[in-house]
């Protein structure tokens, strides 16, 4: 072939990266697959729930389309089928496969038999399975945690801290919640070389006992802080991502619940604080209004507002 050295291959088509996660992360991978079939269970508890009921019913009709074709190739197959009736054994195959049977048309030979014996066996295992994958997609145990839109550097106690905050959404308790907070930036060598490295930003308080109130996460940006010497601008430059880890423990679920957010350097605001969260009644009462999770006000205007009821760390 003109162009090619003898007994070289030809070159082959260069795969398609897949994004990692979620598309925003600017994270992809080359080689690996998005729907790998040959992994159909993780396939299907990791679809959307419109992704999960379309992959069902696409597979049911196939199924029902495939007997039908079976019964078809052999006319007289079904005994009160219309003779060149694909509607017929279609609607046969769907009676046959969720064991109904109504009675109107049956297997007439033994062809007939044995392919209706087959798919009343294809029928009770295709239920097993939606059975199953149903019951392990509704039983995951999840997360419901409400988080602030934005992500503030302000000044407290002197220093510039990054806060986040977030909140149980739940009316029901939760406990033993852990948090873990990350940054990845974009770096090169002296060499040139581009990479991203994800450093570890260590928080004033970790881990809560209660999860109940709107929760504070502080990180004080001090000469040892990745974050130490960055303003807005060059976050951005850096691409900076903030990724944030919870773990708590759900005392109704009876179980661990993990959830993962993230902040791109765009929603890392510098000069602003958090509004007040929290009110408290004449009664001492406290009551969280998780509706002004995300309300900012500048850093001038606000002095102190991280609420005494608030839960800092």
């Amino acid at each position: 072939m003109p162009g090619y050295i003898a007994g070289m291959r030809a070159p082959t088509r260069q795969p398609k990266p897949v994004p990692i996660g979620r598309a925003e992360f600017g994270l992809a991978k080359l080689g690996a697959s998005r729907f790998d079939f040959r992994d159909p269970y993780h396939l299907a508890v990791s679809l959307s729930w419109p992704g999960f009921a379309f992959a069902m019913l696409a597979s049911w009709i196939i199924l029902n389309l495939g007997f039908a074709g079976l019964y078809a190739v052999s006319p007289g197959a079904i005994a009160n089928a219309r003779p060149g009736s694909f509607a017929d054994v279609f609607f046969f195959s769907i009676e046959t496969l969720a064991t109904v049977g109504y009675g109107v048309m049956a297997p007439a030979t033994l062809y007939g038999h044995i392919i209706s014996a087959l798919e009343t066996m294809a029928g009770l295992a295709f239920t097993a399975i939606v059975t199953g994958l149903l019951f392990v997609r509704f039983s995951r145990p999840k997360a419901k945690i409400a988080y602030a839109a934005d992500a503030v550097v302000t000044s407290h106690n002197g220093h510039p801290t990054l806060m986040l905050r977030l909140a149980n959404a739940r009316t029901t308790l939760m406990s033993g919640a852990s948090a873990r907070l990350f940054v990845m930036l974009a770096d090169r060598t002296v060499e040139g070389t581009f990479y991203r490295r994800i450093h570890e930003l260590p928080l004033v308080q970790s881990h809560q006992p209660l999860f109940v109130m709107p929760w504070t996460l502080m990180h004080v940006i001090d000469p040892l802080s990745p974050l130490h010497g960055h303003d807005a601008a060059s976050l951005t430059r850096d691409q900076a991502r903030l990724f944030l880890t919870i773990e708590t423990w759900d005392h109704v679920l009876a179980a661990m619940v993990f959830d993962l957010r993230d902040y791109a350097a765009e929603r890392i605001r510098f000069g602003m604080r958090f509004a007040n969260t929290v009110s408290v009644d004449g009664g001492g009462r406290a009551t969280a209004d998780l509706a002004r999770m995300s309300l900012l006000l500048p850093e001038e205007d606000a002095p102190g507002t991280i609420s005494r009821n608030d839960t800092i760390g």
